[in-house]
């Protein structure tokens, strides 16, 4: 397939070029202009499907601006590029893999080939394997090795094999069973592991590695940690291990070398990405919380929208319009954070797990065909659920100098109905959003009899933009479907900017130094070759040593 070799650079193109006329036409005119003349423009820009509803009118948009954006989207082929990753080429072009964590949560009757095989049965075997242990853990079949039932489960693992778990175990807690503690270790500090574990037992404690090659550094530093701890506690017989360690791995050897049972071992495969994951064997802590059968729900969501992104025309397809929104305001407003701001307290790792997914994918700098890209990617996302947040950051994203486009994503009913706490939740939620676009005028500030010295700091100057995501419940499906929607827009950002959104080479460099400061850390002898900034905090170590 080629990508980008025989059409103009993206910012040659009309398309790209038409934008920008657009934008200096409008970029100046206020979101209270914007509603004045169009009373029905809350119902004209926004879009229903699967049960989320997306009002983007509060972005500094009007029609002709998504007709441009799409118009931006045909010309980067983003169709076809949708259809190349459903259909298993292999469009990470870097590594020569295909990218198909959509095959993950297709249905079992489905029909995805890779290289002429049909990968659903294999998932499938997978996840019915998954589901049989389980079962196990959960009646209670599945014993310690002094006899014990399991009541403490730990996920040793890092990146997509820890962000995922812990942001779908805190997100769907309420459905999770009370019996079992969840507990996840992802950090090489040794706090994060003596933490974890001080309170539990190790007869009832069950371990899960999730490392794709079983030899990455923090995963496997914090599993023959976890190893020691165990058998320190069950009096050192090594054949303890196969009855409080299980695998998420592909790496059979390593796996048996550890003293993991093989048959204990899940496996997944080249096609899926670790921060695209989670609906993996990567998920095996989830499935243990929620049960196979809300595991399978969650699943379905993801489908659902897989399915929306793939067929729904560009203009009326949710993660598509979120993500042409992003690359309108990063390319042409010179925006550098998005903020998304989640108002249900089980979402509060939701933010973490989307700034992996998008600034792993999306923070590229070099394009498919080998250029250096002259428009920026991937901005930065971060965020904190609501309302904490309103009483840190919003300072700065309603009176500061940047402009930070927030995505609020709210609930209608919660899954914990306290008195008045859901109306005054969804209130807020409703205000931030109208207080952003509109702002307040040095004039109303006036009329309220405020001192004529404080009227500049207490005029909002409005015209900042948001997106507001109104789902009915929070649930494993509408989990699965929020999941997929950030995935997709994710993608449909990196076609536009021609970038490999599959890749991660940012992330080795760091790594590979590592291993070579190691050794020049652990003796005093060695000699040092860095820069005398590097080689100065290498001999402070040592001396501390």
């Amino acid at each position: 397939m080629s990508h980008t070799t025989d059409r103009p650079v993206l910012t040659s193109r009309d398309s790209w070029k038409a934008l920008q006329s657009h934008h200096a036409e409008i970029q100046d005119k206020h979101l209270r202009d914007w509603f004045a003349e169009d009373p029905q423009r809350g119902e004209k820009l926004s879009l229903e499907a699967l049960g989320l509803f997306l009002d983007y009118s509060k972005n500094r948009i009007d029609a002709k601006t998504i007709a441009l954006l799409v118009a931006l989207a045909e010309s980067a082929n983003l169709k076809d590029r949708i259809e190349a990753m459903f259909s298993g080429e292999k469009i990470n072009t870097t590594e020569q893999r295909a990218v198909l964590h959509t095959a993950l949560r297709a249905p079992r009757d489905a029909q995805i080939e890779f290289e002429g095989e049909n990968v659903v049965p294999e998932v499938h075997a997978v996840l019915d394997k998954m589901a049989a242990f389980c079962e196990r853990v959960a009646s209670g079949a599945w014993r310690g090795h002094s006899g014990k039932r399991i009541l403490n489960v730990v996920n040793i693992g890092i990146g997509g094999s820890d962000l995922g778990p812990v942001m779908a175990y805190e997100s769907l807690r309420h459905f999770s069973n009370r019996e079992l503690t969840f507990r996840f270790v992802s950090n090489v500090d040794g706090t994060d592991f003596a933490e974890a574990t001080r309170d539990l037992d190790p007869a009832e404690t069950l371990f899960i590695v999730a490392s794709k090659t079983f030899t990455t550094q923090e995963t496997m530093t914090n599993a023959k940690t976890a190893r020691q701890w165990l058998l320190a506690g069950l009096g050192d017989d090594v054949s303890a291990v196969a009855k409080h360690f299980v695998a998420v791995s592909t790496n059979a050897d390593e796996v048996a070398k550890f003293g993991i049972d093989t048959e204990n071992m899940f496996g997944f495969w080249d096609w899926v990405g670790g921060r695209y994951s989670m609906d993996s064997a990567i998920g095996l802590s989830t499935m243990l919380a929620i049960g196979p059968q809300q595991f399978r729900e969650m699943l379905d969501g993801f489908h659902a929208m897989d399915e929306h992104f793939r067929t729904a025309p560009l203009a009326e397809n949710l993660p598509v319009l979120m993500g042409l929104l992003n690359v309108w305001y990063a390319n042409f407003f010179n925006v550098k954070t998005v903020a998304v701001l989640p108002y249900d307290q089980y979402l509060k790792r939701f933010p973490a797990y989307l700034q992996q997914l998008t600034m792993e994918s999306n923070g590229k700098s070099t394009t498919l065909s080998g250029e250096r890209v002259d428009y920026d990617t991937s901005p930065i996302f971060w965020g904190e659920p609501g309302t904490n947040g309103q009483h840190s950051f919003y300072q700065l994203i309603h009176q500061g100098t940047h402009l930070i486009p927030c995505d609020f994503i709210a609930f209608g009913k919660s899954l914990n109905p306290l008195g008045e706490h859901q109306d005054i939740l969804m209130a807020n939620v409703i205000a931030q959003g109208e207080a952003l676009a509109m702002g307040k005028t040095a004039e109303e500030v006036e009329r309220e009899g405020t001192a004529a010295e404080l009227v500049p700091h207490r005029v909002f100057e409005g015209n900042r933009p948001s997106n507001t995501l109104l789902v009915e419940r929070l649930t494993p499906a509408v989990l699965g479907k929020l999941i997929a929607l950030y995935e997709h827009s994710t993608f449909t950002q990196g076609a536009i900017w021609e970038i490999d959104s599959f890749d991660q080479w940012g992330v080795e460099l760091g790594k590979v130094l590592a291993k070579q400061i190691m050794p020049e850390l652990q003796s005093k002898d060695a000699a040092l070759g860095h820069d005398s900034s590097t080689n100065g905090l290498i001999e402070r170590y040592r001396q501390w040593k």
